[in-house]
């Protein structure tokens, strides 16, 4: 490899130019030599797990408490749109009652246009429904409830 002097007035001209225009990269060539910038984006960190409740605690008053989420609980891996049958006028993927396993598809949560096939976490029985089709999600939210 041949070295070359690098101009450090010309890398801060150009590292300047990419953070005032907000472009990713930009290139110089003088001759057969060639300076290639390229701004790295800012870390992006995954969002922060959200703790499953194991008890509910009855509401005050005369209102009937929620009922208990006892069981695996099947979360949403996104925030989307949940749909329950793989398309409108189709029976759902499952039913309360039904008998699943590992990764048998138990809905599907659309998000950006990409429809995600939710696997179930266990063996078990389908016990609760807690969403219904159109319904959105957010990330973590309980949609099953698998015994």
């Amino acid at each position: 490899m041949s070295e070359f002097d690098i101009d450090e007035n010309a890398v801060r001209r150009l590292a300047a130019l990419l953070k005032e225009t907000g472009i990713a990269e930009v290139e110089y060539r003088d001759g057969d030599r060639c300076l290639r910038l390229v701004a790295v984006p800012a870390s992006v960190t995954a969002p922060t797990p959200m703790a499953v409740p194991t008890a509910t605690v009855p509401p005050a008053g005369d209102e009937d408490p929620p009922p208990a989420l006892d069981g695996t609980p099947v979360t949403a891996p996104m925030v989307g749109t949940v749909y329950l049958q793989p398309e409108p006028g189709q029976p759902p993927f499952v039913r309360i009652g039904d008998r699943v396993q590992v990764g048998d598809t138990l809905l599907i949560v659309e998000a950006m246009k990409v429809f995600n096939q939710i696997p179930s976490p266990a063996d078990g029985i389908v016990r609760r429904i807690l969403v219904e089709t159109g319904q959105p999600v957010e990330y973590g939210e309980i949609l099953m409830i698998l015994e």
